[in-house]
């Protein structure tokens, strides 16, 4: 296994859009209704195989808290690509995302972008995201983390990204 390249990938947004739940579900297959607040960051790895080949993510859960900023600069270095998730039922979440893609392009030069609409499940509207993620040349997924809709998915794009960068 020790073959397999190893790509790290970031996980960023506002606090509550659901990034750990993503994260979770996609590595644990679990979701849990409450959940604590990230604090500064956390990180997980997982294979996934594409039709190239399998890739290892090393996925890191960036705490969405302003407080957290000073900690989280560092956290990006390294980072092949960044998922940038929003709260589909929140549009506030989705209107912070230039501020996100700021602060990881500043801290992992070359990264490259992904844009996630989470929360599938609370929000019937679609597409939200899209324009944003058009305007930046990248793609564009919504997802679940409850209900697993579209989390591999993300995944799969992320890990393409990283293979590419």
């Amino acid at each position: 296994m020790s073959d397999i390249p190893l790509f790290k990938v970031s996980i960023a947004g506002d606090e509550a859009v659901g990034k750990t739940s993503l994260i979770r579900q996609y590595c644990e297959g679990k979701f849990e209704t409450s959940r604590v607040a990230t604090i500064g960051v956390n990180f997980q790895t997982k294979v996934v195989t594409l039709p190239a080949g399998a890739v290892k993510l090393s996925i890191w859960d960036m705490a969405g808290q302003l407080r957290f900023e000073v900690v989280r600069t560092g956290m990006y270095r390294g980072s092949r690509a960044t998922a940038l998730v929003f709260d589909l039922s929140n549009p506030a979440t989705l209107e912070h995302l230039p501020a996100w893609r700021a602060e990881a392009q500043a801290n992992a030069a070359g990264t490259k972008i992904l844009v996630v609409g989470n929360k599938l499940d609370l929000a019937p509207a679609r597409g939200a995201g899209q324009e944003l993620a058009d305007s930046i040349g990248a793609p564009y997924v919504e997802t679940s983390a409850k209900s697993g809709e579209g989390v591999a998915e993300m995944f799969e794009a992320l890990a393409v990204l990283a293979s590419t960068a």
